[in-house]
């Protein structure tokens, strides 16, 4: 028992010395505060090089670290690209205060985003507000300008892995809120993205030549897609996510190239759409290419007032340039829609319009749309669709 009890004693010992030594290290961790640097939180003195200072001694630090923004507004008047490899695999950017582009549009010019995180790993982005001031830009498009610039993405990750996003708001994007490209296990959570329903090509969140990619409880309203699928994107899983206003989840464009990647394993579940153009939609371009979606899965997705609650459109032809009368070559297959219920706006609330030399190959399970308290229609050409349970309205594509 003597023994038994020193034994234990000893591991008690044991155990406390080595949470001291964890909670030592912890607290040891740098953490390295925006303002510090020279950043001004009056959301008029550019803070971008202090941004950049503040990040350059979290990635070359030999620990975990952190990189602190506080409360205030910071402007960032230039593009911020925050670059690896670092030095550390574990940085935390912790965002308490908002971040605000300039609301001139014509400072970034031809440039493709405003903040940008490429060649890092093991990044955690907590909280914080991203206010990309794109009003200015949206008018200008609106009233067909001649000299409107393309736009930015607010966020992209690029060529990166091992990513968590958590908390963050992005609000008024000039173009793409968030943009997940050539990059590794990413989780998206609990994120707010905001622009007016007008707005020009503001998708919420696109995912492009990325694997392992989850984007999980948020809530998306814009003026393009919630969630936009581009080639390239494998192993994906969407989650909890509530869409309105926007254009939907949506698999597409694909086929722009003709040599061009595919995307396959993709997982849409428990997802809502109100007021949308679009619920779940494949688009690929009327013309042919290489590539391919296979194995997808839209299951429990509620529907209210939605123009098209399902859709797949394979003739997809802006301003009808470089592709009329062609044929999509984009190979659609093993793609299941399973519990799909709620409201279509339009009477078509399933629209499946495929290609004629590559049928869709799809399957329909418990669907339940409703159309002013009727049976809606479905419009099907070139698919092959199955269906199992109730599925209404009745599909004649077989």
């Amino acid at each position: 028992m003597k023994m038994s009890s020193h034994i234990s004693v000893l591991l008690v010992s044991f155990l406390f010395v080595f949470l001291l030594i964890k909670k030592s290290t912890a607290n040891s961790s740098p953490s390295y505060n925006v303002m510090d640097f020279g950043a001004a939180p009056d959301g008029r003195t550019d803070s971008t090089e202090a941004f950049l200072s503040a990040w350059s001694a979290a990635c070359s630090s030999w620990t975990s670290a952190t990189m602190y923004v506080p409360a205030g507004k910071f402007l960032l008047a230039k593009k911020a690209v925050f670059s690896g490899p670092c030095k550390n695999n574990a940085i935390v950017v912790k965002i308490d205060g908002t971040i605000v582009a300039p609301s001139d549009y014509n400072v970034f010019k031809d440039n493709y985003y405003w903040i940008l995180f490429i060649h890092v790993e093991g990044i955690m982005i907590l909280g914080g507000v991203l206010d990309g001031q794109g009003l200015n830009l949206w008018n200008c498009k609106a009233f067909r300008r001649t000299n409107c610039p393309r736009g930015v993405t607010t966020l992209e990750i690029s060529n990166s892995k091992d990513i968590v996003i958590m908390g963050l708001t992005s609000v008024n994007s000039q173009m793409f809120h968030t943009v997940i490209n050539g990059c590794n296990n990413v989780k998206l959570d609990n994120i707010r993205i905001m622009a007016a329903e007008d707005s020009f090509n503001t998708d919420g969140i696109h995912v492009g030549y990325s694997s392992g990619v989850q984007i999980l409880n948020s809530m998306i309203s814009t003026g393009d897609d919630c969630i936009s699928i581009g080639p390239g994107t494998s192993n994906l899983f969407i989650h909890g996510i509530t869409c309105s206003p926007g254009h939907g989840i949506s698999i597409g464009s694909l086929g722009r190239h003709f040599q061009e990647a595919g995307v396959e394993n993709v997982t849409v579940d428990s997802v809502s759409f109100f007021n949308t153009q679009n619920g779940v939609r494949i688009k690929t371009w009327g013309k042919p290419s290489t590539s391919f979606v296979k194995s997808v899965q839209f299951q429990h997705a509620k529907m209210i007032n939605v123009r098209y609650p399902i859709i797949i459109d394979q003739n997809y032809c802006p301003s009808n340039v470089n592709c009329p009368g062609q044929i999509s070559g984009v190979k659609i297959s093993d793609v299941t829609y399973t519990d799909i219920f709620g409201i279509s706006a339009t009477e078509v609330a399933v629209k499946l319009d495929c290609s004629k030399t590559n049928p869709c190959e799809i399957t329909l399970q418990d669907v339940k749309l409703k159309y002013k308290n009727q049976l809606p229609k479905a419009f099907c050409a070139n698919a092959l669709a199955s269906t199992r349970g109730s599925v209404e309205p009745i599909i004649k594509c077989f």
